[in-house]
């Protein structure tokens, strides 16, 4: 699977379309995350209230991290 990763990003996020179209297994967090947008008003699609363990491989490199998953379109 090919994903684009923007390495100048503050926050690492998966949209819960992709996460339930590969069939990653999410987690609910304990206390919801909201977030703001670049013009200080929250964003419309509510809190980030999910997070999704994915392995990371590139060449030689590997890591598991969870990463907060986002609302699709509504």
């Amino acid at each position: 699977m090919e994903v684009l990763l923007d390495n100048s990003t503050t926050k690492l996020v998966i949209s819960s379309e992709f996460a339930r179209k590969n069939k990653f297994k999410k987690k609910k967090l304990e206390r919801p995350i909201y977030m703001r947008n670049i013009d200080d008003i929250f964003n419309h699609k509510g809190p980030i209230e999910h997070t999704v363990k994915i392995e990371l491989f590139f060449k030689d490199y590997e890591k598991t991290m969870e990463i907060d998953m986002i609302r699709g379109q509504k």
